[in-house]
């Protein structure tokens, strides 16, 4: 009788551990479920026609960039938004991606949803772009461009010695190529305080 004991004792042990072992195996096919979900939703917003979606974009960035080596070149190699607007790191990435939810606040307040709009906050919008471009040492652009595999005597003269000494002075992309696929912003005029 008491081998019957304990053999129930086992089952019933055995049984109960059942639950513990389902909600694990149920927690991380969850898990696997929503880190997939969003690396998805992570990549589909880096797509081209995602960004066009908006004609905030489509109307003046896309335009400007259409008309840059960025978009057609002899290499036919194209650079997308998210090539140089979201870092390529996840970390990195992921950070981007929640600052960017400030974007679909502009959306969807209409604060650049026309072309007037759009030029009268394209200085503010710029300088968050090549302030963050600073900050990162121009990751974006070095995914592409890197000192270390430039050949520097293919260059013309100018080019050949403006990279040369910005290499040197530990400059970044951006210090020197503002403008390069978008059009630069006017500069805000300075308000005449005393004259007020």
């Amino acid at each position: 009788m008491s081998d019957n004991k304990g053999w129930f004792k086992r089952q019933w042990e055995r049984i109960s551990a059942l639950p513990a072992l389902v909600l694990l195996l149920g927690g991380v096919f969850a898990g696997i479920v929503f880190v997939g979900g969003f690396n998805t939703t992570l990549e589909f917003t880096n797509r081209m026609e995602f960004c066009l979606s908006c004609h905030e974009m489509a109307n003046k960035p896309y335009t400007e960039y259409t008309e840059t080596i960025h978009f057609k070149n002899p290499s036919g190699v194209q650079v997308t938004c998210a090539d140089c607007h979201v870092p390529r790191p996840y970390v990195y990435k992921v950070i981007r991606k929640v600052q960017a939810t400030r974007e679909l606040y502009y959306k969807a307040t209409g604060k650049i949803s026309t072309d007037e709009k759009f030029e009268q906050h394209r200085w503010d919008l710029a300088n968050r772009v090549w302030d963050s471009m600073r900050a990162s040492d121009s990751r974006e652009c070095r995914n592409c461009h890197n000192y270390e595999v430039m050949d520097l005597s293919e260059q013309d003269r100018s080019a050949r010695k403006r990279h040369s000494r910005a290499l040197d002075e530990g400059k970044t992309c951006i210090e020197c190529h503002k403008g390069i696929a978008h059009e630069l912003p006017d500069e805000p005029e300075e308000l005449d305080v005393a004259s007020e």
